[in-house]
């Protein structure tokens, strides 16, 4: 390489990294450029015009939320620890035979569960769910405020029927809830769902009311009492116990229950209506129970087939199917196959409706009835009495035998959709009948199978005419055009007496 090549690949490289320098400053250290010019945000709003009407109601639901959500508490339950038991039928017996016992277990440790509540006195009474509380241990229920403060809450007492318990904090000069009317609510209505759900602390939201007397069955036994608000307020696990209110601020309901296929909020959220809530609070508060006055009836809401059948003229009513013996209902002259149409100047058109209405009632009050009876309306006055127990009830059938079994021969009547014979005598003494027909089979999805028919039933009238043989029954439907309605009073095989209404196909 000569020299002049050497002095030119130097300045190449000279001139290369001097660049490279002045490059790398400039990334290395940008400058910032700053502009004088100060941000204004458009604080403007794009609608002046809002109707008068709109921001009342959103003012509404402000005060409602400041009035309210002071009553509402939020309540953190401790579980006893459970002790495991024993299982006598323990699978393992099987491979080892009857005397081999497991191991005892240590106690299982205590859970937690939460919920909320509503004060209803300035010294600390509060209504919730008996399914927040009932497992509660001994001082394992406590309570907080809106403004922070927890006490230890006693369980003064509960109402499996209707799922509701009041507890008591010892405090003074709270902010109560406002008592409204349920009988006055309607389908459409604004309300407010305060609570604590999902360990969100006094959360509202904001719906309608869906619909009125739902009866979802949650409650259990025949002596649930269940005539929810249905509202599509979010509500969901730990709402229970709290608040449904109306535009006024007033206590409609206590939110309950939620209908999920998730265990979560889809929109079917339920309230015990405030009405039922004060008659069984005020007993519990009282006595630390409820005292409750029963007709003794079993009951079904009347549907237009049943309404057919009876001689009414559309579905309204609710059918007495049954009385229990020495009952109030029996006492006052009601019948089986009575249609119960009012209670004081209320109609009841559903079971739930009459149950809600007689369960705010004590032993001793009497009510007066609207009865509709073979074509004519009168008034019954009824002194109620305190329930049975359920271990008066007679079991009147408790045997297993087949009622097929018998050499009677059997009828087919296929417009009904049901297999009949004649009742033979040892039957006939078991549930204390002369006569009637017996069934033998139910046709599957049949008229008569989805009324609630069963094998074993017997039939001992038809359109309140006695049935004495399969004849009497097949010349009773004989006359029936399709489409038509016959009646059938039956005995179960726990010797209840019911009626079924069966459309002839």
């Amino acid at each position: 390489m000569t020299r002049k090549s050497i002095i030119a690949t130097g300045f190449a490289v000279l001139f290369a990294l001097v660049t490279g320098a002045v490059l790398i400053a400039n990334f290395t250290g940008v400058k910032k450029v700053h502009s004088d010019t100060q941000i204004e945000f458009n604080t403007t709003p794009p609608l002046t015009n809002m109707p008068a009407s709109v921001k009342e109601m959103n003012d509404a639901f402000v005060e409602i939320c400041k009035a309210v959500t002071p009553t509402v508490v939020s309540i953190t339950i401790k579980t006893a620890p459970k002790k495991n038991q024993k299982d006598n039928n323990d699978q393992f017996k099987f491979f080892f035979g009857p005397d081999f016992e497991m191991p005892e277990q240590g106690p299982q440790g205590p859970e937690m569960g939460s919920g909320s509540g509503v004060i209803i006195t300035k010294d600390g009474y509060i209504i919730t769910n008996n399914h927040v509380v009932k497992d509660a241990s001994e001082s394992g229920i406590k309570v907080t405020l809106t403004d922070k403060r927890e006490f230890t809450a006693k369980l003064i007492g509960t109402d499996p029927n209707t799922d509701l318990a009041v507890i008591k904090i010892d405090a003074a000069d709270l902010q109560v809830c406002s008592m409204g009317n349920s009988d006055g609510v309607q389908v459409g209505q604004w309300v407010l769902a305060i609570g604590n759900p999902l360990g969100l602390n006094y959360t509202v939201t904001a719906g309608i009311v869906s619909a009125l007397g739902r009866n979802i069955g949650i409650n259990g036994g025949g002596y649930g009492i269940e005539n929810f608000i249905q509202t599509d307020a979010a509500i969901n696990p730990g709402n229970s116990g709290g608040a449904l209110v109306d535009i006024n601020g007033q206590l409609i309901g206590i939110n309950s229950a939620i209908q999920t296929n998730t265990g979560f909020y889809q929109g079917y959220g339920f309230a015990i209506p405030v009405n039922l809530v004060k008659s069984v609070v005020s007993d519990l508060i009282k006595d630390g129970k409820v005292s409750r006055g029963y007709i003794g009836v079993q009951i079904q809401t009347v549907d237009e087939t049943m309404a057919k059948g009876l001689g009414l003229d559309k579905a309204k009513g609710v059918l007495v199917q049954s009385l229990q013996k020495g009952g109030a209902g029996e006492e006052a002259g009601l019948q089986a196959g009575d249609v119960i149409l009012s209670v004081d100047g209320k109609d009841v058109n559903a079971s739930n409706e009459l149950q809600t209405i007689i369960s705010s009632k004590h032993p001793g009050d009497m009510v007066k009835l609207s009865v509709f009876r073979e074509g004519k309306t009168f008034e019954k006055e009824v002194t109620l009495k305190p329930r049975k127990d359920d271990g008066q009830t007679t079991i009147i059938n408790k045997g297993n035998d087949d009622p097929g079994k018998s050499g009677a021969p059997t009828k087919s009547i296929s417009s009904i959709g049901l297999t009949i014979k004649n009742v033979d005598n040892i039957l006939k003494e078991k549930l204390g009948v002369s006569s009637g027909v017996v069934i033998t089979k139910v046709d599957q999805y049949s008229e008569s199978f989805l009324r609630g028919l069963q094998p074993g039933f017997v039939i001992t009238e038809a359109n309140k005419k006695k049935i004495s043989t399969v004849e009497d029954l097949e010349d009773a439907i004989s006359g029936k055009k399709s489409g038509e309605t016959i009646l059938l009073k039956a005995i179960a095989q726990d010797g209840q007496e019911r009626i079924f209404a069966i459309k002839v196909q």
